[in-house]
């Protein structure tokens, strides 16, 4: 069974930014990365993966139309069994007690720190297994 993680961002280059960063893990098959340009195909798509084993969501916050924030509370009723991630510029306190309230598992700042974020995703490939 494959293993997804799902990043949403409205941003075209983090994309490849992602793919460089784990380009070995998807070579060698451990995940694969799906990406949503925005929080209403991002909800479509954590819905519609069924047939493989979606492990993790990490979205932007600051997004036109729908917001990660608001996104947050709905696909976490949808997919409860999914952790979600935030990712924002802005890492105040406010911003990070939000998402946390909302349902997020974490908040990343950007840039972001891809050891770190490494390490969160061999955690929940650990779970997976």
């Amino acid at each position: 069974m494959s293993v997804y993680i799902l990043v949403v961002d409205d941003e075209k280059d983090v994309e490849a930014l992602f793919r460089q960063h784990f380009r070995r893990d998807l070579r060698a098959g451990r995940f694969l990365m799906e990406f949503a340009p925005s929080a209403h195909v991002a909800l479509q798509r954590a819905i519609e993966i069924r047939d493989a084993t979606l492990i993790l969501i990490l979205s932007d916050i600051n997004m036109p139309g729908m917001s990660g924030l608001e996104m947050l509370p709905i696909v976490r009723s949808a997919r409860p069994d999914v952790p979600v991630i935030m990712i924002t510029a802005y890492g105040d306190a406010e911003t990070k007690r939000k998402a946390l309230e909302n349902g997020a598992a974490d908040l990343l700042t950007k840039p972001i720190d891809f050891a770190a974020l490494r390490q969160e995703i061999d955690a929940r490939l650990e779970q997976a297994a």
